[in-house]
């Protein structure tokens, strides 16, 4: 994604896809010390970049105003986002750095441990440390989001328990119904509602134990999530790019090898197959939005209920940790 400036296609599905507002992963998983450091801000000037270059199209996202903002002017919010926390170092201050960045959203881990706490990979499951109650303490006093998507089971339950503001789990699915280390179980999804938070359902392979997720699939985790945690605590986290994927035998090549060097990493997780692909077939489009209100509402979802996971939910947060 920040190899090469964004495409024409891009920047053309992002403006077609009548999204709002998107979660952007700056900083993912796989990347340690001086490193994850250095790469993350590249990447932040990266995207400042792309700001600067499509101000029709994108609006960098700092609070809900913004995201209102983008909505009245038919542009599409960026929301800087970590899917790890390796780039803090050990120093709580850097939450306070990034926040001055733009950053909005930062994962605690990435599968594996980091000194946060464990990833839900980790088989010790030990938990946020102390220096990760510290980073969530800071974040609560910043306004910055607790995302616990990749986090181990008790790590999550750790932090919904010592954070005083709601968190999120911004792409999950549901353990009962695959229980995969990505999915949360409901003893999880209960404590997240209970604290005013909410999970976002991806489109990704996890959402069943083996072969390619469909729509179905999907539409099952979300009505769950819905029935555990209830309507106010339930959106949508593809965890996908807008642009839909284009399965050419390149495409095919380059996702065999990012299975196996996730692997070799160590950060893989049990679901990812080399031939199974991070998307949902019936949803491979940029109006996927659309798609999944209609596939909600031929359940017999209420208009009311569709408007909240498709973003009144995220909003509510926003405004409750962001202010």
């Amino acid at each position: 994604m920040f190899a090469k400036p964004w495409t024409d296609q891009m920047v053309a599905n992002a403006k077609a896809s009548g999204i709002t507002a998107v979660n952007v992963t700056i900083s993912g998983g796989g990347a340690t010390g001086a490193q994850a450091f250095e790469s993350t801000v590249r990447n932040l000037a990266f995207v400042e970049r792309e700001l600067a270059s499509h101000p029709d199209t994108f609006l960098q996202v700092r609070n809900v105003a913004d995201v209102r903002r983008a909505k009245e002017t038919g542009r599409v919010g960026l929301i800087n986002g970590f899917q790890d926390a390796t780039m803090l170092e050990g120093d709580v201050s850097r939450v306070d750095l990034f926040d001055d960045l733009g950053v909005r959203i930062l994962q605690l881990t990435y599968n594996v441990r980091n000194l946060v706490g464990d990833g839900c990979l980790e088989p010790g499951n030990a938990g946020l440390s102390n220096f990760g109650r510290a980073v969530v303490a800071r974040m609560n006093e910043v306004g910055m989001l607790v995302d616990l998507s990749h986090c181990g089971r008790r790590t999550t339950l750790d932090a919904i328990a010592v954070s005083p503001k709601p968190v999120a789990v911004t792409h999950s699915g549901c353990a009962a119904l695959a229980d995969l280390p990505r999915n949360k179980t409901d003893e999880q999804l209960k404590a997240l509602a209970d604290k005013g938070g909410v999970i976002g359902i991806y489109t990704m392979p996890f959402l069943r134990r083996s072969g390619q997720p469909m729509a179905a699939d999907f539409v099952r985790h979300v009505e769950h999530a819905v029935d555990v945690a209830g309507e106010d605590h339930v959106g949508v986290g593809t965890d996908n790019s807008i642009t839909p994927l284009d399965l050419t035998p390149a495409f095919r090549a380059e996702h065999a090898d990012f299975v196996r060097a996730r692997r070799r990493m160590g950060i893989g997780a049990p679901g990812e197959d080399e031939s199974v692909f991070n998307y949902v077939p019936e949803l491979n489009s940029p109006r996927r939005m659309e798609q999944i209100a209609d596939g909600l509402a031929a359940r017999g979802h209420s208009s009311a209920r569709i408007e909240k996971i498709l973003g009144q939910n995220w909003l509510r947060l926003f405004a409750e940790v962001w202010s």
